[in-house]
């Protein structure tokens, strides 16, 4: 069955935002205790939950480094209910400003997957994003990048309940696409991201980096889907992915 549609991740896939996510995450930890959390501490851990859902993020930080009394104590100056909903809002301030400059984002688009995504769009194929940022900010990035036309559909994680790894997501996009699992090739960089694809039938290429390498390498005894390690690699890789996967006569 050749490949008729592709699921695309959008930070860390098209772009380089994991970094600046990061590093806003790293922001919010010193802005509830100054000076008592390093930052190198804050992106050492967020590569542990890379891929997830903001609120797994933000529970996971909170929880490694003691910030939930701190988060409470500012629960309602954001209007929230919980810990995690705060830092969660601390942490969008500083990730907002840094998507405001347009400049930015495209000096961290990936030259390699968005020529990928523009390639198969011009042959013919039904494209997907499936991100687990807010529509907000992933409309604010294609729009940087120029890519807003460039898909079919397009699920943040304020369309679903369960954040990747759970499958929800790509199922939701399979649906809309109105194709099935195994025409369907997905883009990914994280293990999240590769467990909610495999989870719901798809074969994945994942665009390895430094935030996401060490939780891709747990992965490598799972069978379905391909690591690419340098962007020189992505073209050698499809076509084996495809290859194993059925995809080619």
């Amino acid at each position: 069955m050749p490949i008729r549609g592709w699921i695309f991740d959008l930070d860390g896939t098209l772009v380089g935002t994991e970094g600046l996510k990061a590093l806003s995450y790293a922001q919010a930890a010193q802005d509830l205790r100054p000076g008592q959390v390093a930052p190198e501490q804050v992106l050492e851990a967020f590569k542990r939950v890379v891929g997830q859902s903001r609120r797994s993020v933000a529970q996971a930080l909170l929880q490694a480094f003691h910030l939930e009394d701190q988060a409470r104590a500012q629960m309602a100056r954001w209007g929230v209910t919980t810990p995690w909903q705060a830092f969660l809002q601390m942490r969008l301030v500083h990730y907002q400003r840094m998507l405001a400059d347009q400049e930015l984002i495209r000096e961290h688009a990936f030259a390699h997957s968005i020529s990928l995504l523009r390639q198969v769009r011009q042959e013919g194929c039904r494209t997907a994003l499936v991100t687990m940022s807010g529509c907000r900010q992933a409309m604010g990035i294609l729009q940087a990048l120029d890519l807003e036309r460039q898909f079919d559909f397009i699920a943040s994680v304020d369309d679903v309940e369960r954040g990747k790894p759970d499958p929800e997501i790509y199922l939701l996009a399979l649906d809309s696409l109105g194709l099935p699992p195994k025409a369907c090739l997905a883009v990914e960089d994280s293990a999240a991201g590769v467990q909610a694809a495999l989870a719901a039938g798809v074969s994945v290429i994942a665009l390895a980096s430094e935030f996401t390498l060490p939780g891709l390498l747990e992965m490598e005894t799972r069978s379905g889907w391909w690591l690419v390690r340098e962007p020189d690699e992505l073209p050698a890789m499809i076509e084996c992915a495809a290859q194993q996967a059925g995809h080619l006569a």
